[in-house]
């Protein structure tokens, strides 16, 4: 009877052996599945941080060119104001000379 109770064990022990093994085995596939999706996450997640980055430096750049081009109208208008007023001087300064012209022929009369 012992030895029935022996071998009864012992196969009752390689059965549970086996189930662990599968068991580990099981558990190590998850694992693996578990870390593909994390990386594949991961990588997923730098992939947008990029896009995100590439979208900041398109914004920036254009962002740029509009002050660029602000300041260039700006510029002009700032050329164009100051012709304006070199223009006005010039002839006020004529006007002056014109009248002084006047008032000495008047003088001399």
């Amino acid at each position: 009877m012992r030895k029935i109770i022996i071998a009864s064990m012992a196969a009752a022990a390689f059965s549970l052996a086996a189930c662990s093994e599968k068991a580990q085995e099981e558990t190590s596939e998850a694992a693996g599945a578990v870390a593909d999706d994390a990386a594949a996450a991961g990588d997923a997640a730098a992939d947008a941080a990029t896009d995100a980055a590439d979208a900041t430096a398109d914004a920036a750049k254009d962002a740029g060119a509009a002050v660029e081009g602000a300041a260039d109208k700006a510029g002009n208008a700032v050329e164009g104001t100051v012709n304006a007023a070199g223009d006005a001087a010039a002839a006020a300064g004529d006007k002056i000379a014109d009248e002084t012209k006047k008032a000495e022929a008047n003088d001399k009369k």
